[in-house]
């Protein structure tokens, strides 16, 4: 049965056909009225509900994830900072093992150069010479009156030259005596320079490790900050992590760029040695031991960085003892280097096979009567491929690097990123609640739109309908209310 036959049903006239359909439709419509609003009203408030309490629940795990990102935050910002007190401490260790460890040796040398100083000064001190106990003798001879003796002018002319001569003597030995204090003053000149040359050293290592104690003062202070938790300290961790993941993903770029070169030095010679024409899937076999070369030496690589502990994203290499530790260190050094050569060895393969491949299009060439040009200077770019076969495996050592830094700041702002989409996942929902709620009733009233012809005659039906019975009403309640005034008349 088509929608004609369904249309004509009622009379051949299509319009007289359709108009009968909508009569029956209005008075079904009508008819179903009451429980057209139930449902309608019922389905708004189910979804309203649901959509509401999605809305909630997504925004409890809004608030859990939160809660989440801030406690991971501060739990890394606070290794990184035990990390970074940690090595401040292993620095003043270092200065104190170096230079305050040999403290007693220097404490002797010092008090040797003391010690001789204090002697020499010692010798230098200036001692007058004492005048010669017959010189009060010879003075009180001297006084003696001549009373014109020829004889006794002589002797005292002779006492008189002896004691100028004792005088010269005294001076000179006294002369003698000031050069030698000047000497021994000279020879103290070494071990005064010598002292101060041992103070400075002992000076210069309390002030670094001052230094050092300043900066560990500071960088307890950022840890206190940490641990209290408190928003300033999240909202600057938060865009610190941002920056870092920024850095670290353009580092990562460059390395991911410097292993495709990598990758293109190394896969021409490797299909000579595995096969060109070999394939593992769709894949050749030549580019996947390439990149497994790749993958090998970057492994390594963190596996070294791992061990000299300048990451820590392998827990059980950073606990092992120092001595299996710097076996790994080694293992994995000569590992690289064997690498290296490998790698080296290959971009010179590989421009032994550019060079036969122009050697042969170049023959090709002049059996066509071309005339060919040799290339001069070959001999650079092939020293500079197998230069950077050797340097970029060590190169992409330092990868660890920032591939630590990544994962870390991704972990804080793949959260963030969560929390945002969880949160306009909430708003979203919370919205779609409110127009299912005002959805609702507005299908009531098109409801009460469509069928309004109805509605208005049921509107006159029950407008005449409370006339009538106000009418009925009154005519009922007038013999009443005579008959209720009579009694009333006689009691007054």
């Amino acid at each position: 049965m088509t929608w004609e036959t369904i249309l004509g049903l009622w009379s051949h006239s299509m319009a007289l056909s359709v108009s009968i359909w909508v009569v029956i439709l209005l008075v079904a419509l009508y008819l179903a009225r009451r429980p057209a609003h139930e449902f309608i009203r019922t389905l708004s408030h189910v979804l309203y509900n649901a959509l509401r309490k999605s809305a909630h629940s997504v925004r409890l795990a809004e608030t859990r994830l939160g809660r989440r990102n801030r406690e991971v935050l501060l739990a890394m910002a606070a290794e990184n900072q035990e990390r970074i007190i940690e090595r401040e401490f292993h620095r003043i260790n270092a200065v104190v093992s170096r230079d305050l460890s040999s403290y007693p040796a220097l404490h002797r040398q010092l008090s040797e150069q003391i010690t001789h100083i204090d002697e020499d000064y010692r010798e230098t001190a200036e001692t007058p010479p004492e005048p010669p106990a017959w010189l009060d003798a010879v003075e009180a001879v001297a006084k003696i009156p001549t009373d014109g003796d020829p004889t006794i002018a002589r002797i005292l002319q002779d006492i008189h030259h002896t004691l100028k001569r004792s005088t010269q003597d005294i001076t000179r030995e006294y002369r003698i005596a000031s050069g030698e204090r000047h000497k021994l003053l000279k020879r103290m000149l070494p071990y005064w320079r010598r002292l101060d040359e041992r103070i400075r050293e002992v000076q210069k290592t309390i002030k670094g490790i001052g230094e050092r104690a300043t900066e560990i003062d500071k960088q307890m202070t950022h840890y206190e900050e940490i641990l209290s938790g408190n928003d300033r300290v999240v909202r600057t961790l938060s865009s610190s992590s941002m920056t870092q993941f920024l850095i670290s993903g353009v580092v990562m770029v460059i390395a991911i760029m410097g292993g495709m070169i990598n990758f293109q030095l190394i896969a021409l010679p490797m299909s000579e040695m595995v096969g060109g024409a070999s394939y593992i899937g769709s894949v050749r076999t030549a580019d996947v031991a390439a990149l497994v070369i790749i993958m090998v030496e970057i492994a390594m690589g963190l596996f070294l960085m791992e061990s000299l502990r300048i990451t820590r994203l392998f827990p059980v290499i950073g606990a092992l003892d120092d001595r299996m530790r710097r076996r790994m260190i080694w293992v994995t050094f000569f590992i690289l280097l064997a690498m290296a050569s490998i790698e080296s060895a290959l971009a010179y393969m590989r421009d032994m096979l550019a060079a036969d491949h122009e050697a042969l299009t170049q023959s090709l060439a002049a059996s066509s009567g071309t005339v060919v040009q040799q290339a001069q200077f070959r001999w650079i770019p092939s020293i500079g491929q197998m230069v950077m076969g050797f340097v970029l495996p060590f190169a992409l050592t330092f990868v660890a690097i920032p591939l630590e830094s990544f994962i870390h700041a991704s972990r804080t702002v793949m959260g963030v990123v969560m929390a945002g989409l969880l949160r306009g996942l909430a708003y979203v929902l919370h919205l779609l609640a409110g127009v299912m709620r005002t959805l609702g009733n507005s299908l009531t009233h098109l409801y009460d739109l469509i069928i309004f012809l109805p509605l208005a005659v049921e509107h006159l039906v029950s407008e005449w309908r409370s006339s009538k019975s106000s009418s009925e009403t009154k005519g009922s309640e007038s013999p009443q209310t005579k008959t209720a005034a009579k009694p009333a008349e006689k009691a007054a």
